[in-house]
């Protein structure tokens, strides 16, 4: 029942009954989106995602099955992003695929070695592309293939400048720490 009261509390503007029912629930929102991103920092960006759409639905809630009711808007975005970041994973290496051909008659003077180095290329940078983590592939696709400036990619992603720039910085971390430079030579 405290839930009911504090939704009321919300309701009539109280922000902080809303911290309250954050805290409450916190954690289990976080576990819920985790399970099905098995990502953390996707799971941190969407809790926070997650609770702001709560925030905006609650006019609509009808006051039953409160926690089934937020479990539902949880997962039901994690699937959206797992859907997502799947087709841009694809996409992805799509392009990378046209960008570096696997197949193709070699020009003459290249020969067959330059065939099976340019096969090896292809296959470690598609291996190493399905390493990057689906939240940091959309960024570094947009910004280095596809030549987007930050507020190209804000719009497009639907967050602000400042989050394309920490999830930029973030990607290239994950890359310098994961990626070692002898690995591409």
């Amino acid at each position: 029942m405290e839930e009911i009261t504090l939704i009321d509390r919300i309701r009539t503007g109280d922000e902080s009954a809303f911290r309250e029912l954050v805290t409450m629930h916190r954690s289990y929102i976080f576990q819920t989106i985790f399970a099905v991103v098995r990502h953390k920092k996707d799971a941190e960006d969407l809790s926070q995602e997650v609770w702001t759409r709560i925030y905006f639905s609650l006019p609509q809630y009808e006051g039953k099955g409160f926690k089934t009711w937020i479990t539902r808007i949880a997962v039901n975005r994690a699937i959206d992003f797992k859907r997502a970041s799947s087709r841009r994973k694809e996409d992805f290496i799509a392009e990378i695929e046209e960008a570096v051909p696997m197949t193709g008659a070699p020009p003459l003077e290249q020969g067959v070695e330059h065939e099976i180095l340019l096969r090896e290329t292809t296959a470690f940078v598609r291996e190493k592309l399905h390493q990057i983590p689906p939240n940091y592939q959309d960024v570094l696709q947009a910004y280095y293939i596809h030549h987007q400036s930050y507020q190209d990619i804000a719009h497009a992603q639907g967050i602000t400048i400042k989050t394309v720039e920490s999830k930029l910085y973030r990607a290239k971390m994950w890359v310098r720490n994961h990626w070692k430079e002898e690995e591409f030579r």
